[in-house]
């Protein structure tokens, strides 16, 4: 009797304890997914536009700053890129001048990922300052860019070879040129050097004489200005006011997408980009908050 009751008791035992041991391994797991669902911690990683990176960038170190939980990841490599990385599950928000129906077409691929519009952007031509012109007309622009006009002097300037800088294909800098400069036209193949990103067009119009291409406005800075001069279009500044009243074309919305809707630390991070609190990073870095835009 004795023997069988220290079985049974052994045999209470065990099972109160592999109870308290898959008990334990629950709370843990249910504490590491409260962990990883949490919106203000968690890693993330927003890829894309070069234009818009300066913005993501100082929103990100504001927002990990506030909750240190949360790791914000943010890379350039231009809009094609942003949308493809998002398409693919590489990046949990791809950051794009364009929409990306523009860049997928009328697609099953462009109908799984959600547009987040977070400000707009002004672009502008600019030239190295050597060049002594002050504006260009659209038609100017075009004739540069498709390799019909070759020289200064016959935009009014000094006799001097025009140096085009370009940017690649995936570029959505490069798309709103096309559409809002060049109404449409393309660049003449194989005229001029090619650029990746906004930074790199920054530093090669600062150094080369006579080249001539176009930045966001984010990139050119008041140091910037000391090498590079920005060229008016039709007359017409590249100004907040101006892209407002719609004098100026040269601009677009910066888009920030992710395939479905956001959750989690995305859509935290996503509310604090248009967020009043982020007001101050889109005014102070060149940017236009989107409830100043039709």
């Amino acid at each position: 009797m004795k023997f069988k009751g220290l079985k049974l008791m052994v045999g209470v035992l065990s099972i109160s304890l592999m109870t308290g041991l898959f008990s334990g391994c629950g709370n843990t797991t249910k504490s590491k997914s409260n962990i990883s669902e949490s919106p203000y911690s968690g890693e993330i990683t927003a890829l894309g536009s070069s234009a818009l990176q300066p913005l993501v960038e100082a929103a990100a170190k504001d927002f990990m700053n506030k909750h240190t939980e949360a790791t914000i990841n943010v890379q350039g490599g231009g809009s094609g890129n942003g949308i493809k990385g998002v398409v693919e599950g590489s990046c949990e928000i791809g950051d794009s001048d364009i929409k990306a129906e523009e860049k997928l077409g009328d697609s099953e691929l462009a109908k799984q990922l959600v547009d987040h519009k977070v400000c707009g952007i002004g672009f502008a031509v600019v030239v190295n300052n050597s060049v002594t012109v002050d504006s260009l007309t659209k038609q100017q622009i075009q004739d540069i860019f498709t390799g019909k006009i070759t020289n200064w002097k016959q935009v009014g300037g000094e006799d001097m070879k025009i140096q085009v800088i370009n940017r690649k294909s995936s570029s959505g800098t490069r798309a709103t040129f096309i559409d809002t400069v060049m109404d449409g036209k393309r660049e003449k193949q194989g005229l001029g050097t090619v650029q990746p990103e906004n930074s790199g067009v920054r530093d090669a119009i600062k150094v080369t004489k006579g080249a001539i291409s176009y930045l966001a406005l984010s990139y050119i800075t008041d140091d910037i200005k000391k090498d590079v001069k920005i060229m008016k279009i039709n007359g017409i500044g590249a100004t907040t006011e101006n892209i407002k009243s719609g004098k100026y074309p040269f601009w677009s919305f910066e888009h920030m997408y992710t395939k479905g809707e956001a959750k989690g630390l995305t859509k935290s991070f996503l509310d604090f980009m248009v967020s009043d609190e982020n007001k101050k990073n889109i005014k102070k870095l060149g940017y236009i908050p989107i409830s100043e835009l039709k």
